[in-house]
């Protein structure tokens, strides 16, 4: 049964959910669910607005926004919720995880499948946009805030904008394979200053050489380093 599987998923994955009064009566995720999978079954019967109406009340109680063509399996946790939208052709299968803000969207205003296909165990994060008719694989997992207009492959890990896949995790040995380091603005702008540094060294120790040869006698030669001597020495004022 679909909605005792959706009171196990948010047992399983709210450490918050306390009991059953309170997953019942204050978890609009679980809420918009009850009431899409009645629009579903009405727009299946070719009912005429009457599911756009459920999906409107739906929408304006919980603040998550669900089309009644929408397929979404068993064991679905939407957390918090505020601000989902879910499109007419979207696709989601068991157990996935969304939080708020995530928003499976269609591009162009073409007709047929035109919103994403969203596997089993799944998990997207907080205000991410997967938009298109593309597929994000089975145990996948996308990061807040990205933008997936590509497929996802399988047990892969997706972030960015738009999203690239950063890390494969097997499911046989529970590890994770990373094969793209995240850009480190901090790292590489200190990698660029010791560059730098270390530019300003060689060119000084090559103006010191320059300033040793063009002095006459090695009397007037200072000392390897003092560059502070040669400056003095060439602008006459004493050391």
């Amino acid at each position: 049964m679909s909605l005792r599987d959706d009171i196990r998923a948010i047992f399983e994955r709210d450490p918050a959910a306390t009991n059953l009064i309170e997953v019942l009566l204050c978890y609009p995720g679980l809420h918009a669910l009850i009431m899409h999978r009645i629009a579903h079954a009405l727009y299946k019967r070719g009912i005429p607005v009457l599911p756009r109406l459920i999906s409107h009340i739906n929408r304006f109680l919980t603040g998550i926004e669900i089309h009644p063509g929408a397929k979404i399996g068993k064991g679905v946790f939407i957390d918090h919720g505020m601000g989902v939208v879910i499109g007419e052709t979207a696709e989601i299968g068991d157990n996935c995880h969304l939080f708020q803000g995530v928003t499976l969207g269609g591009t162009g205003k073409q007709r047929g499948k035109r919103h994403p296909t969203i596997g089993n165990n799944v998990m997207i994060g907080v205000g991410a946009k997967v938009l298109g008719a593309i597929t994000v694989g089975d145990n996948a997992k996308i990061g807040a805030g990205a933008v997936v207009l590509r497929d996802v492959p399988p047990n892969a890990t997706a972030v960015g904008v738009p999203a690239k896949v950063v890390a494969f995790y097997n499911p046989e040995d529970g590890s994770t394979r990373r094969v793209e380091h995240l850009p480190d603005p901090e790292a590489e702008l200190i990698d660029q200053l010791h560059r730098k540094v270390e530019e300003l060294d060689q060119r000084l120790q090559r103006l010191e050489e320059l300033l040793r040869q063009a002095l006459t006698t090695p009397e007037e030669r200072p000392a390897e380093g003092s560059s502070l001597k040669v400056v003095r020495h060439l602008t006459g004022r004493s050391p």
